[in-house]
């Protein structure tokens, strides 16, 4: 069993951006609203007219869990790592994980910036690191 994301026709551009350290997301032409996880329509107004559009890949730090024990490739090496839910800067929230910051330093609203992980399986995967100073304050 491993963590490796079913990738096809429709997801392929999100995860090649990706591997080019960029972050994609759905946003309806419709409604103007962005969402996340990538979906053939709109979950806002139900609009089959989306587009891929960049984010900057700020966020802010919504909730997190540390997560301490879990036995499932590719997870169990990494324990403990911290689990999170943060609210991207175009509005969406995501699931994700947040890497190089101690636990202590963690706080509701920090400030994000996406990085990007390429795992065993050769996919790469967004996760998020603290801001650098300069973009805290934006």
């Amino acid at each position: 069993m491993t963590a490796t994301p079913d990738i096809d026709d429709f997801t392929r551009p999100y995860w090649d951006a990706a591997a080019e350290g960029r972050l994609l997301l759905r946003r309806c032409r419709a409604c103007a609203r962005p969402h996340h996880y990538p979906r053939e329509f709109c979950p806002h107004c139900w609009s089959e007219d989306v587009e891929w559009t960049e984010a900057t890949g700020r966020a802010t730090l919504h909730t997190w869990s540390v997560v301490h024990r879990n036995d499932l490739p590719p997870f169990g090496p990494r324990v403990p790592y911290v689990a999170a839910v943060v609210d991207l800067a175009e509005g969406p929230r995501m699931m994700t994980e947040v890497v190089d910051v101690p636990e202590p330093a963690l706080r509701i609203g920090m400030p994000l910036t996406a990085a990007f992980r390429k795992g065993e399986d050769g996919v790469t995967v967004p996760v998020f690191t603290a801001a650098p100073a300069a973009h805290s304050a934006t």
